[in-house]
């Protein structure tokens, strides 16, 4: 494309959702490829270097793919799909669009954003155990979460059941007020926004009382065996051999269970083996258990929190 063909968009409403207001998801792509966009009604004009005209240009016909299958896009999703066309890999439109939307309610669907996260649906989908290795930001906890509520919706479960190590970081469980439950309420947080986000508050205290949702710290996982249920471990890098060995035997027939994690932030004490750690070397070849590796490239938060990731990397190599 020269600088003198515009990019011409079929739908001039879905152009319009495409630029964002006053144009912020234009002015994103320019910031994160290089170049310049001039938008008006549905014909764009893109100036810049050859390669990253036809960059933005894959950029736009991505994302004008995703608002035209009824997906709300942010600022966040046009960073990632300007970050993957610049990296040369699949287009991002069609890995959201091309059949891994997760249904989690009449209106609402969660898509995966990169390739390694499709990955991510794809083997929770076919596989009874799954294990999410990698950074924070990456979406583990998220699409896990997606996942489960999905399969409660299809009564392909009957119950979900979140759970993570109490482990403190830098903090004493002992010295926090009140009851066991309002101590382990702040580990379990993430979990329970997650779930916030894919129901209704009354559905979820609803489905809470009934037992069918089930949120709680892992030692009140100790003899029980889980049946019918999708069982979400997360933190699990925080889980001790012992720990992780009575997860993994808890799962019961038409079960299935995601353990994530990310071993780089492990906050059990000096000398302790993370048992998630410990289970990625000892059970990495058994049938229907399978591991997803996330990177740097998959973090769907602040743009920043890709470069801390990396500058953090770079110093402990060089360690």
């Amino acid at each position: 494309m020269s600088d003198d063909e515009p990019l011409i968009l079929e739908d001039n409403a879905i152009a319009q959702l495409l630029y964002g207001e006053s144009d912020r998801f234009l002015r994103a792509i320019e910031a994160e490829v290089g170049v310049q966009i001039q938008a008006r009604g549905n014909r764009v004009r893109v100036k810049g270097g050859n390669l990253e005209r036809k960059v933005a240009k894959r950029v736009l016909e991505d994302l004008y793919d995703m608002v035209a299958s009824g997906l709300a896009i942010d600022e966040s999703d046009v960073c990632q799909v300007a970050r993957l066309a610049k990296g040369g890999g699949s287009p991002a439109a069609r890995a959201v669009i091309d059949g891994e939307a997760i249904e989690v309610g009449r209106r609402k669907r969660i898509v995966p954003r990169t390739e390694n996260q499709r990955r991510y649906v794809q083997a929770i989908r076919s596989h009874d155990l799954t294990f999410g290795i990698g950074p924070a930001g990456t979406g583990k906890t998220y699409l896990a979460m997606a996942m489960a509520v999905s399969a409660l919706r299809r009564r392909e479960v009957a119950r979900i059941i979140l759970t993570r190590p109490a482990v403190e970081a830098g903090e004493r469980l002992g010295y926090l007020p009140g009851t066991i439950f309002d101590k382990i309420d702040p580990y379990l947080r993430p979990l329970s926004d997650a779930l916030h986000d894919m129901m209704e508050s009354e559905e979820v205290a609803r489905r809470m009382e009934r037992g069918i949702i089930e949120v709680a710290p892992l030692a009140y996982m100790r003899g029980r065996t889980l049946n019918d249920a999708f069982i979400i471990l997360d933190e699990a890098q925080n889980t001790t051999h012992e720990q992780m060995w009575m997860f993994l035997t808890r799962m019961g027939f038409e079960s299935r269970a995601v353990i994530n994690g990310d071993v780089s932030q492990t906050d059990l004490p000096r000398g302790i083996t993370s048992g998630l750690i410990e289970a990625r070397r000892l059970v990495a070849d058994v049938p229907g258990i399978c591991f997803v590796q996330f990177d740097d490239k998959d973090v769907v938060r602040h743009p920043l929190v890709q470069e801390i990731i990396k500058a953090y990397e770079r110093a402990e190599s060089d360690e």
